[in-house]
C-alpha cells in the first residue's frame, strides 16, 4: 500500500522535473502523510524549507538558483547573480539577487541567503527571460536589462562592477545597442549609461 502511494507521488514529482514545494505538491494530490513518510524513509530530500526534490537524481547545477525560483515564483534574478549566470562578472555572488515588485511579501528563506530589490512597472516586467535549470523555470534578466539594473544600482553594487560587466558585455562581440538603450531608458540611467557605452564601441 505505501509502496503504491510512494510511486504514485513519485510519478507527480517526475511531472513536475522531480521537485516540488509543499504547497505545489498538495495541490497536486499528494497527501501530507505520504510526503512526509516519503522524506522521512529517503524517498526525497530537502532542498530548502518546503522544497523537495526525488532522492537520487543528479546533483543541481545550481541549486541556489533553483531554490530562489521555487521559493519565490514571483521573483527575478537580478544584477549580480544574473551577471554571474551571463558569465559576465568575475565576482562570486555571496547571496541570490532577487527582484521583486514593489508591494510584494518580503520573502523567507533560510538558505541560499538573498538580497531583494524592489522594481516598478517596466523596469520589474522587461527583459525577463526563463531560463530552465535542472528542470525548474528560473526568471532571470536578460544581459542589456542586466546591465542597465547595474547602472541604476550602481552605488548599491559599486559602479565598477557595472563597469567591468560592460566591458565583458562587449568583448563577446555581439553588442545589442538598442536593446541596452532601451533598457537604460526604461531604467532612467541612458545619461549615466551612454558615456561608457560610447567609451567602449
Amino acid at each position: 500500500m505505501e509502496k503504491d502511494r510512494f510511486e504514485r507521488a513519485s510519478e507527480i514529482f517526475r511531472d513536475h522535473g522531480g521537485m516540488l514545494r509543499t504547497a505545489e505538491a498538495l495541490r497536486a494530490g499528494i497527501h501530507p502523510d505520504t510526503l512526509y513518510a516519503m522524506r522521512d524513509s529517503g524517498h526525497l530530500e530537502r532542498v530548502s524549507r518546503g522544497v523537495y526534490r526525488l532522492a537520487g537524481r543528479s546533483p543541481l547545477g545550481n541549486p541556489d538558483l533553483v531554490t530562489v525560483a521555487s521559493r519565490v515564483p514571483g521573483g527575478v534574478i537580478c544584477l549580480i547573480s544574473a551577471l554571474s549566470f551571463h558569465e559576465l562578472t568575475t565576482q562570486i555572488p555571496h547571496e541570490v539577487d532577487v527582484a521583486l515588485a514593489t508591494g510584494a511579501r518580503e520573502p523567507r528563506i533560510d538558505h541560499p541567503p538573498i538580497r531583494t530589490y524592489r522594481f516598478t512597472g517596466e523596469s520589474f516586467t522587461e527583459g525577463v527571460e526563463t531560463h530552465e535549470i535542472d528542470g525548474v523555470d528560473v526568471r532571470i534578466y536578460s544581459p542589456e536589462k542586466t546591465l542597465a539594473d547595474c547602472f541604476k544600482f550602481r552605488n548599491r553594487i559599486g559602479l565598477d562592477t557595472a563597469v567591468e560587466a560592460l566591458r565583458s558585455y562587449r568583448e563577446r562581440g555581439s553588442i545589442k545597442v538598442d536593446e541596452l538603450i532601451r533598457y537604460a531608458s526604461i531604467c532612467r540611467v541612458k545619461k549615466v549609461l551612454q558615456p561608457y557605452l560610447e567609451a567602449i564601441l
